[in-house]
């Protein structure tokens, strides 16, 4: 299946670049979520005409990404959570716990956008989250959890 891409998509290419993909992933995902066209003539020359406006609001999401890039950059989060005398948490702390703390420290983060390298963090201590704002913009946010008793 050839599609046409109507913003950039992280391992696949840019905007108007015209890419082969299995049809379930054009159909299932890049269509539906307006990230792609089917390539046919028709839908060439609509994107043509409409590439200016595409770019343009494309490096708007960019900016915006940088913007809150430099939001993270500056945050450290602190999550106390419960662990036994080796450090070793009860429970786990995943996506959802790092976006909350985020949140309530004042820069808002969607659970989507953080990467955890290795997992749910299942240790006490300091550890590096991945922050993936946009398929261009990722920051590496510091995450303490510290014990409680």
């Amino acid at each position: 299946m050839e599609v046409i891409l109507l913003e950039k998509v992280e391992n696949l290419g840019g905007i108007g670049d015209r890419v082969k993909v299995k049809p379930g992933y054009g159909r299932n995902f890049l269509i539906p979520h307006g990230k792609a066209k089917l390539a046919t003539a028709e839908n060439m020359a609509e994107f043509e005409a409409l590439r200016v406006e595409l770019e343009a609001k494309a490096a708007g999401e960019l900016k915006q990404a940088q913007e809150r890039a430099t939001e993270v950059a500056a945050l450290k989060l602190v999550i106390p959570a419960k662990a036994g005398s080796e450090g070793k948490l009860f429970g786990s702390i995943g996506t959802i716990d790092i976006a909350e703390a985020a949140t309530k420290a004042g820069v808002e983060i969607a659970r989507s956008e953080v990467r955890l390298p290795d997992g749910p963090i299942r240790v006490a201590g300091e550890h590096t989250v991945e922050i993936h704002l946009h398929s261009d913009v990722n920051v590496e946010l510091p995450v303490v959890v510290d014990t409680e008793e």
